[in-house]
């Protein structure tokens, strides 16, 4: 599955809001805070799509997975804008996912690669291709 497949839509309908991930956590409005049942932190996994969990995310942490690339490889193989993706390189290395390498030869270029923590997420992409072409696939026909 290709990055840009991963993207799934034309990057100039993209919106600020599809970059940001929405962080807040749902409630029962119903039932009144009780401290002594709800945790301190959110589950490992929410933790973690707060994290990775937005489509250019996912689509850039994909692509890097291919080894580094200049940030015009990456416009170029992503379909992103050049807001999103400045945006999108910025939250991945405040988080750890990704490292920005600058060369400043003439002409002067920037590269990312992805960190350890980036590379572990290699597995999980893995399984969620094997899960999407065995119940995408499905869906199609």
């Amino acid at each position: 599955m290709s990055s840009q497949e991963l993207a799934g839509s034309d990057p100039a309908e993209t919106t600020d809001a599809e970059v940001d991930t929405d962080t807040s956590t749902a409630s029962d409005a119903s039932s009144p805070p009780d401290a002594s049942s709800a945790p301190d932190t959110p589950c490992p996994v929410v933790d973690s799509l707060e994290q990775i969990g937005s489509r250019w995310r996912l689509v850039v942490l994909h692509e890097l997975l291919n080894g580094e690339s200049r940030f015009n490889e990456l416009k170029r193989e992503t379909d992103a804008n050049a807001r999103t993706l400045s945006r999108v390189l910025d939250d991945l290395q405040e988080t750890g996912f990704v490292d920005r390498r600058l060369e400043e030869d003439s002409p002067v270029a920037t590269y990312y690669s992805l960190t350890p923590k980036g590379e572990s997420l290699a597995p999980v992409f893995e399984e969620i291709d094997d899960w999407a072409h065995e119940w995408l696939a499905e869906c199609s026909n």
